[in-house]
């Protein structure tokens, strides 16, 4: 299924990227299991922990916060990543790929669409892309956000589901 959410409006938003924070560099810890995943026709060997989407299903359910992909994945995420873990098919920010001509990093490329995207919406952003902390401040229009900054050799822990909870539950 393929469908982007209304921007700009509504409850705040947690945005989910997939490699880095899901997907960890290498196994992170009991939990994780491998997995291949096709999109494109291009495979991909995944670790993924299907104790990730009742966590994040929890802290949509606390907060009243919408769950949204913000991935270089978009909607192939809803097919290869969301049935492993225990999430249902979810919006997705629409990132195209970065031109090899760039002069943005990746980071920056991501930071430039969500930013577009979510129209001064708050949001908690589950990143890990080093420089998107700079990045989303250089943008305008971006309204009051949280990065999660996510270790890729880790991966999303509890503790980073506390930080967005925390944040989520004392926006005024």
């Amino acid at each position: 299924m393929s469908y982007v959410p209304e921007m700009g409006t509504g409850s705040p938003v947690v945005l989910l990227d997939v490699d880095g924070v899901l997907n960890p560099v290498e196994r992170a810890g009991r939990g994780y299991r491998r997995h291949r995943a096709s999109p494109n026709g291009f495979t991909y060997r995944l670790w993924l922990n299907a104790a990730h989407g009742p966590m994040l299903r929890e802290l949509i359910a606390e907060t009243g916060a919408e769950l949204v992909w913000a991935s270089y994945w978009c909607e192939n995420a809803n097919e290869w990543i969301a049935p492993k873990v225990g999430l249902p098919d979810l919006p997705f920010v629409p990132i195209p790929a970065r031109p090899y001509d760039s002069e943005l990093s990746l980071g920056a490329w991501k930071a430039r669409h969500v930013a577009e995207w979510a129209q001064g919406r708050p949001f908690v952003w589950f990143e890990d892309e080093p420089d998107v902390t700079g990045c989303l401040q250089g943008e305008s229009g971006v309204g009051a956000h949280l990065l999660v900054a996510v270790d890729p050799f880790i991966g999303l822990t509890e503790q980073h589901i506390e930080l967005a909870r925390s944040w989520l539950l004392h926006l005024t």
